[in-house]
């Protein structure tokens, strides 16, 4: 039996993520425990896990919605991570900036903490968010192996490859390594220094199909992704098959919880569809369908409906670009519009998804009515994004299940 940390931030999204491994590991007879900030406490044990609050909950989510504007900064673009889309200036900016104000502020508080449960239990596995950096050191202080969990195309780990290069050919005065000197200055007191394992993990666990990823930092371990939304009904409505093409709009939790608002208008979004031989259902947060004034005649809003039961019965669906309702849909195999800002991977995701016939990706600020209304009837009147959203969903189902990656990662745990 092996003892498995998971090293999470305190965002729903990413312990839902972790979930389902951490049930299969469970499943397998291995002892599970989930860290993360106290506040994602509730959301862990209703997982049916068993949490372990570190340090004190951040105030990432206030600068967020004081910034709201940040997401569609160039030094939150982590899509650019390749030499032919960012240069030097850029990308020294970007972790300049990330560090202080980001990767910081999400591990600081829980490293102690952290440590301390580490050195106590001694976990014979890390599993980690990859922005939760404070996971690294945990791993190196109890001598566990250690894997990055991906809620992303490895974005991170492939800015870094080359931020590395890049200072590799600058003089010596302009070779700054702002990540690398954080995690060594909080390694110190634990009596070692940073180095790229920490960084990377000795594997990656992504849930991206091979024809949607970029390559991974370290030894890529792929899994299938499968979604968990937390509470979820079947409600009478979605036990008969739609009359007409059902169209699903989501805007995700995490922009109204963190940044104070969501960056498309879903009665626009409605508008553009009200004439159209849809049925439209806006699956939205209590606070999101409080917003909304009379709805078109063909559109009704929800909430408390968990995407992986009401995306199956889809034609379509427009969304914010966030990962678990992006993948959620990849798995169902239905047509994506993404309107999104330029955070973290959403770029990249939204080019790859474009180039494999299955979605559509806008910046919020280019989804007009025609482009929004346009690209809908493209997917319900034209074959072809079906078939290749189909596709993906082949590609998803083919990767090994979250039970079947056990074996690799009691191996791993086994050669460390």
């Amino acid at each position: 039996m092996m003892r498995v940390l998971f090293v999470s931030l305190s965002e729903k999204s990413h312990v839902y993520f972790m979930t389902p491994l951490a049930w299969a590991l469970s499943a397998a007879g291995h002892d599970v425990r989930v860290a993360s900030h106290p506040a994602a406490v509730e959301t862990i044990t209703r997982a049916g896990l068993t949490a372990v609050p570190v340090g004190a909950d951040h105030g990432v989510h206030q600068d967020m919605s004081a910034y709201r504007e940040s997401q569609d900064y160039a030094t939150a673009n982590w899509s650019r991570c390749e030499r032919d889309q960012v240069d030097w200036p850029e990308l020294k900016e970007r972790f300049a900036l990330s560090v202080p104000y980001a990767f910081a502020p999400y591990n600081d508080s829980m490293i102690d903490d952290l440590a301390a449960f580490a050195q106590g239990w001694r976990p014979d596995l890390v599993i980690r968010d990859p922005l939760a950096y404070a996971g690294a050191i945990a791993a190196r202080i109890s001598g566990a192996a250690h894997a990055r969990l991906m809620w992303c195309s490895d974005v991170w780990g492939r800015s870094r490859q080359t931020y590395l290069e890049l200072m590799r050919e600058q003089p010596e005065s302009e070779r700054v390594d702002p990540l690398a000197d954080w995690l060594a200055a909080r390694s110190e007191p634990f009596g070692f220094s940073c180095d790229e394992e920490m960084l990377h993990g000795g594997a990656t666990i992504s849930t991206l199909p091979p024809s949607l990823s970029i390559p991974s930092a370290s030894r890529e371990l792929p899994m299938r992704y499968i979604p968990y939304n937390g509470r979820a009904v079947v409600w009478d409505w979605l036990r008969e098959p739609p009359e007409r093409p059902r169209v699903c709009v989501s805007l995700g939790a995490s922009n109204t919880e963190a940044y104070g608002g969501d960056y498309v208008s879903v009665p626009k979004i409605l508008d553009a569809l009200a004439d159209e031989d849809v049925e439209v259902v806006a699956a939205l947060l209590p606070a999101q369908v409080e917003q909304l004034g009379a709805l078109p005649d063909n559109a009704r809003a929800v909430h408390s409906v968990a995407l992986s039961t009401l995306l199956p019965s889809c034609s379509a669906v427009i969304h914010h670009g966030g990962y678990g309702t992006f993948a959620t849909a990849m798995v169902a195999g239905v047509p994506q519009m993404m309107l999104s800002t330029l955070i973290a991977d959403h770029e990249q995701r939204g080019r790859a998804l474009e180039r494999a016939g299955a979605g559509v990706y806008l910046r919020h600020g280019d989804a007009t009515v025609d482009r929004v209304h346009d690209g809908i009837r493209r997917f319900i009147g034209e074959p072809q994004a079906a078939q290749a959203a189909r596709r993906l969903r082949a590609e998803s189902r083919a990767m090994p299940s979250p039970y079947d990656l056990v074996a690799d990662l009691e191996r791993l745990a086994e050669v460390r």
